[in-house]
């Protein structure tokens, strides 16, 4: 019987060895390693994180939090490298979300048979 964590585990390494994760990791240096850019990227994820815990939370995010979320998203996509990382990332979670769909069609297939 294969044992499931080990199976995850060389999951884990495939992902880690991937061009997606290569290009990713490649991306996010760049970003980095430009002074520039790793702070721009770093207001642009504290405010994403920020906005995410208060929703999480149940409070309410308000216009202004909204409009300027929107700014510091629309200045962030203005930079090449931080971009090339955003799409990058998109690449890598697309991948990871069809793996997740193939994980899980074991379960998807026995509560479909439930009716």
């Amino acid at each position: 019987m294969t044992n499931l964590y080990d199976a995850a585990y060389d999951l884990e390494k495939a992902i880690r060895n991937s061009n997606e994760f290569s290009n990713l990791k490649t991306a996010y240096e760049a970003v980095m390693n430009d002074s520039s850019a790793r702070q721009m990227f770093e207001n642009f994820r504290d405010t994403q994180i920020a906005l995410q815990e208060k929703q999480m939370s149940g409070q309410e995010i308000t216009e202004e939090e909204v409009q300027r979320a929107t700014q510091i998203v629309e200045l962030v996509q203005q930079h090449a490298a931080i971009s090339r990382l955003m799409e990058e990332e998109q690449r890598l979670n697309l991948v990871i979300g069809e793996i997740s769909q193939i994980i899980t069609k074991p379960l998807e297939e026995l509560y479909s048979t439930v009716k």
